[in-house]
């Protein structure tokens, strides 16, 4: 089936939601250089309009949670990767060390490093939330720039007086 493709505007930039039947296969954020292209068909679809729609709540500031159906393509590894940076909380970091011992894997923190970079659904999949062990910002394919930005607005999101999350 063809992938629908979808640009949004946000703080970081536009963001370019891309959906296959009714889940979401991919985000490119700005400058992501690390993600292939995809062709499709630029429309809107029930799922990317409920992506575009929390998106701009995240962005807002009351949303701390996606809920939306994810498919995106990986190897096996990747996905217990992925899900385990679903489980971040929002405003936390883990390093790659903590990542990879959490999927059994102590290890592999290198290999966890390679599975984070190719996270296809940045921000939803929050990949900026993984840190250096020594609680450095390391690379990020939405830019240095975009993953500080990222970080520093779901902290002050959670330290707002009276702040109630949409979930």
């Amino acid at each position: 089936m063809t992938l629908s493709i979808m640009t949004i505007s946000s703080p970081l930039g536009p963001l370019r939601l891309v959906a296959r039947h009714d889940a979401l296969v991919a985000m490119h954020l700005p400058g992501d250089l690390g993600q292939p292209i995809l062709d499709g068909v630029t429309r809107t679809t029930p799922v990317l309009a409920q992506t575009a729609a929390q998106l701009a709540e995240y962005f807002a500031g009351t949303r701390t949670r996606f809920e939306l159906v994810l498919a995106p393509e990986g190897t096996a590894f990747q996905h217990l990767v992925w899900d385990q940076l679903l489980a971040i909380p929002h405003g936390e970091t883990r390093s790659y060390g903590q990542i990879a011992k959490a999927i059994g894997r102590p290890a592999a923190s290198r290999a966890v490093g390679a599975a984070n970079g190719r996270n296809p659904i940045g921000i939803i999949v929050p990949c900026h939330r993984v840190i250096g062990a020594n609680g450095t910002l390391t690379g990020y394919a939405g830019g240095m720039a975009a993953k500080q930005w990222l970080l520093e607005h779901e902290r002050r999101q959670l330290q707002a007086p009276g702040f109630a999350a949409v979930i």
